[in-house]
Formats: structure tokens, sequence, C-alpha cells
């Protein structure tokens, strides 16, 4: 088996277990993905799989991506990524095959972590992108209170070191959110239910996988 899938966040909703507890949950629309090309050890030096999400309106793709895609009888895809898979599965797999959850190693109960781009936040501040506290709001202070005070030395080092916290882009990044439930898998409607929040806004891509640092005893 393939170590995850492609998705998309439908959005948030929640559910009562058995014994009468809401539980918050994420809906997924997971797969069905398309095998577009399978690479192996000899031809490519590695074993991966090229799968396709989602699909894409002739008019809108290129002809490059409509050739791609037509290699593998299939249409466009909006999204392609690349998923690992050992050497000895290369033979499993064809180029134009679809896969769904049900070929997935995953579960109602099970671990996994979730793949995906956060929501863009704009230009922020130190206080919203880093949480400062802030200066003080006393008598005299004017115009400085959101301000992220003094960054450096003036004569040494006469720089600003990297990294320092600063004022910038907030969001829009690649995040992992690692050992989030599966509260149910409906593979006959493709939708995986995850308790928790997942990174991204609705109809964003996502990356479902195994989780790789799996929590003992996690609480349900």
């Amino acid at each position: 088996m393939i170590e995850g899938i492609l998705g998309k966040k439908l959005g948030m909703t929640s559910i009562f277990d058995e014994w009468g507890q809401m539980i918050p949950v994420t809906v997924i629309e997971a797969g069905p993905i398309v095998v577009m090309q399978v690479k192996t050890p000899e031809k490519d030096g590695y074993a991966a799989l090229q799968v396709g999400f989602g699909e894409k309106k002739l008019q809108r793709a290129k002809k490059p991506e409509v050739g791609h895609a037509r290699k593998a009888e299939a249409g466009p895809k909006q999204v392609i990524k690349e998923v690992r898979i050992s050497p000895e599965d290369v033979e499993n797999y064809s180029a134009g095959q679809t896969l769904g959850l049900a070929d997935m190693p995953f579960g109602k109960g099970d671990q996994v972590d979730i793949i995906g781009k956060s929501i863009g936040k704009g230009f922020a501040g130190v206080m919203k992108r880093h949480n400062f506290s802030g200066a003080r709001a006393s008598h005299g202070t004017h115009e400085y209170k959101r301000h992220a005070g003094s960054i450096g030395q003036s004569a040494a080092p006469s720089r600003v070191f990297k990294g320092k916290k600063m004022a910038g882009q907030l969001g829009n990044q690649r995040v992992t959110v690692q050992n989030l439930k599966i509260v149910d898998v409906r593979p006959e409607e493709n939708l995986i239910l995850i308790r928790g929040a997942v990174p991204g806004h609705s109809n964003g891509i996502l990356k479902i996988r195994s989780a790789k640092k799996k929590k003992a005893g996690q609480a349900a």
C-alpha cells in the first residue's frame, strides 16, 4: 500500500459518539486518485507514484498537461503529487490505475498526519505574528504600542542577525499536523472524518498519510 492519499477539505462539523459526546470533526474528500506515472529505481533512481487528484477542465489545461494525462488514459488533474513506495511494490501499480480509501493503510481509530497549506493572513506585525506583548500603554507612549522595539546593536555587530523575529508574511506555508485521529471512514462516499482542525481553508488540497510518530494511548 502507498503511504497516503490526496484530498480536499470540505469544512468542519460535529458528530456524536455512542456516549452522546460531541466530537468536532473536519470532513475531507479523500480521493479517488489516479496513478499518472510510476517511477522505478532503474529508470528514475527511486520508487514513487505520481498521482493526480481532482478533474481539471480541458480548456484550462496546458498542452503538456493534456499530453502527460493522455499517457495514463486520464484527463488533466487539478493537483499532481508524488508519494513514495517501496521498490518491491512498483510492479503492483500501473499508469491509469485508480486508488481510493479502501487502498489506504489507515482506517477508523488510526492516527494520521495531515499536510496542507495554512491560511494566508498577509503582512502581519510582531504582536500578531510572534505573540509579542507590545510596548507599555502608559502616559507619554505615542504610536509605539505595537512596535517591535530594538532589533540589534549599533556599532557592533552593526547588522541584524538572521532569524530575528520581525513583521512579515503570516501563514500561506506548508504545515504538517501530526497524530490526528480518524473518527470515521466512508469509502463509498470518499469521505474521511478527522477529529479537530486541519491546515488550510475550505476546498484546500491536503495530503493524508499514516502517522510517522504515533502516540501511544491517545485519548479518544
